[in-house]
């Protein structure tokens, strides 16, 4: 019957290996209509069933969900199909060239290095990643960097760059070292390649500029040793003033009660005997004279 068959058939890469289809169900589809959805690749391979099917509140098909998906340079075929009530509906076809439905993920690495006596900025990334695209030069890319908002400094963005370029890197002329910055990029195809035409997904915003620094900017790569290194000889010094401190000997008082051990007792006696020998002596030589 007109009007059961699916409408608005969309199909998207993601994520390099990730696919979702999606799809609205026929204008005069009622509520126990199902859609099932088959699809093949490349003209080598079987149809087959979605495994990973999308519902609606009908429990109606209304999507697929596939895993694994290696990108061809020839058309997939797609059919979807359903019945209602136990009586066929209108089928639906297509063939999609998989590398043009692919949303290119963002450009990876994003790296940032500022001299602030040149007031330029090296800016450089990696390729976004893609299951069968391999060469840098596939790919041309838009970069937007912004003078951010500084609510200490009660200032808004004042300038915005934006560019087109054909390499991974981009020298910023501008730089203040007063100023705090963000830049994003983005890809699509560079003419090339195999590529889709269409702009990928935004890179996170890399912060640079004062001391408003993100863990990507080589800024922190010199600062996280510095304050290391700081952290240890603070940490030595205080470890060996606690030592030292106490380490210290303090004296004891003497106990006026302290009784003498009896070597002590023997040692006096042996001192007595002998001062009595020698004034023994010395009174014996004295007669001794006298006569």
């Amino acid at each position: 019957m007109n009007g059961t068959a699916i409408e608005n058939f969309v199909c998207v890469i993601y994520n390099v290996s990730f696919m979702n289809c999606t799809w609205h169900v026929g204008r005069t589809a009622t509520e126990d209509t199902q859609y099932f959805l088959y699809w093949r690749p490349s003209k080598k391979e079987d149809l087959t069933e979605c495994q990973n099917y999308i519902k609606d509140d009908c429990g109606r098909h209304t999507g697929c969900r596939f895993q694994n998906v290696t990108i061809e340079n020839k058309d997939a075929y797609f059919l979807v199909n359903g019945s209602r009530s136990g009586q066929n509906i209108q089928s639906y076809e297509k063939k999609i060239l998989l590398y043009r439905i692919e949303k290119l993920t963002p450009p990876l690495n994003v790296t940032v290095n500022c001299t602030e006596a040149s007031h330029r900025c090296s800016i450089w990334w990696q390729p976004p990643r893609t299951s069968h695209v391999k060469r840098r030069s596939c790919f041309k890319y838009e970069i937007v960097i912004e003078n951010k908002a500084d609510a200490e400094k009660n200032t808004k963005t004042t300038s915005k760059t934006e560019a087109i370029i054909e390499n991974n890197s981009y020298l910023y002329e501008s730089f203040s070292s007063e100023k705090r910055y963000s830049v994003k990029i983005r890809a699509t195809d560079g003419g090339l390649c195999l590529v889709s035409p269409d702009w990928g997904e935004w890179s996170t915003p890399v912060e640079f500029g004062t001391q408003q620094l993100t863990s990507t900017s080589p800024y922190v790569l010199f600062l996280i040793p510095g304050l290391a290194a700081g952290l240890t000889l603070f940490l030595c010094v205080a470890v060996r003033a606690y030592l030292k401190r106490t380490s210290v000997t303090v004296p004891q008082p003497k106990d006026p009660f302290h009784e003498l051990s009896p070597m002590d007792f023997q040692t006096e006696d042996m001192d007595l005997l002998k001062k009595q020998e020698t004034e023994e002596i010395i009174s014996l030589e004295e007669v001794m004279e006298c006569k």
